[in-house]
């Protein structure tokens, strides 16, 4: 089993730590010890050394694991647990013990380019980029879960572009970005691969800024990309953050209100990119803020929709405990920058507290 060095040790550390149990999402919501970092490296130790095979049960729990990195990000000894989650999932599959549901997201990847097996775009969508030119200046990267799960927020990012005077262009057939094979195999070859096909049709679409609508394909580009020694030409930046130049520059000009936004930081920006202040910039130029008590670095997951494909009921609770968090400090308007995480609060919505997008909230004070 080739598993880092550095995996094994962490593995050992972090199986008898309790200190970042408080910060897991799947944790908090199940309530359940099995979805901590602890008792995950408690049962790959078993693995490690013999005691028991990586397989059934110990597979699953790997798979329950959200890689958001909020243990990884509150451990005081920089331990990381989601590189030895990475690394056994990985391992798993070169052994043959990949899970079924896995392997089923994995052919629809082989099928269609994306974990959902969809091989058109929406209607609405198509409508958005249908006359944007062949190529531009600034490629927009709307990415999988906002082409085929949140497609009219999408199309709403697309408008506020236009009428930001932008001059850029969609890839009407858009390459994976390789997110999802990280996300379920990590840095096997065919993962490798994807990512390499994505950057050769970037780098030939000769735009020399990518704009990622999805923050989870913003840090592939800009941390994962560069570890696979794969290189991107362009200048790759958030939605968020691009917004928030847009606003800078005079070429977005939102009118402040006295409305109160709670921002849902992703945690692809705001613990592996580090940008707290991007999206903040952006609604505190449209209205107030109204933190929640977990945000920023400390941010809590609202959900992921990889992981709504095969445990839908824990993203659920997920999401549910967002919501319950939101509740807990009297938001009125929950912000997100995340297609996932949208798509998974909108679903989970009791209606007593508003749900936006960034690109709506700039769209209503504009």
């Amino acid at each position: 089993m080739n598993i880092s060095e550095k995996s094994k040790l962490t593995v050992d550390a972090c199986r008898f730590c309790w200190m970042c149990r408080h910060i897991c999402p799947v944790g908090n919501a199940t309530g359940q010890e099995r979805n901590t970092a602890r008792a995950r490296a408690l049962s790959l130790s078993l693995v490690q050394r013999g005691a028991v095979k990586l397989e059934g049960d110990i597979i699953d729990n790997l798979y329950e694991c959200a890689l958001c990195g909020g243990c990884t990000g509150d451990c005081a000894t920089a331990w990381d647990p989601t590189q030895f989650t990475k690394e056994y999932r990985l391992a798993a599959a070169l052994e043959g013990n990949m899970p079924a549901y896995v392997a089923a997201l994995l052919a629809n990847i082989e099928k269609s380019g994306n974990i959902y097996g969809e091989k058109e775009i929406s209607d609405t969508l198509k409508a958005a980029i249908k006359d944007l030119p062949a190529k531009a200046e600034v490629l927009f990267f709307i990415g999988k879960d906002g082409a085929y799960r949140t497609p009219e927020k999408a199309a709403l990012a697309v408008e506020l572009l236009k009428k930001a005077g932008v001059s850029f262009t969609v890839d009407k057939n858009e390459p994976a970005s390789g997110y999802d094979m990280d996300f379920l195999v990590g840095a096997a070859e065919e993962t490798r691969r994807v990512m390499a096909a994505a950057a050769e049709k970037l780098n030939a679409s000769g735009a020399a800024t990518i704009v990622c609508y999805d923050p989870a394909d913003a840090k592939l580009f800009l941390r994962e990309y560069k570890e696979y020694g794969i290189a991107l030409n362009a200048n790759v930046v958030s939605f968020p953050a691009y917004l928030a130049t847009l606003i800078k520059e005079g070429k977005l000009a939102p009118k402040k209100t006295a409305e109160a936004y709670t921002y849902q930081d992703p945690a692809a920006l705001a613990r592996d990119l580090a940008d707290v202040t991007s999206g903040r910039e952006v609604l505190g130029a449209c209205g107030e803020l109204k933190e929640f008590l977990l945000c920023k670095k400390d941010t809590m997951l609202a959900g992921n929709l990889i992981m709504n494909e095969y445990i839908p009921g824990i993203m659920k609770l997920v999401a549910e405990n967002r919501w319950e968090n939101a509740k807990n400090v009297n938001a009125t308007t929950v912000v997100t920058a995340s297609p996932a995480e949208y798509a998974m609060l909108k679903a989970t919505a009791d209606g007593s507290i508003a749900l936006l997008t960034i690109e709506e909230v700039l769209l209503k004070c504009l």
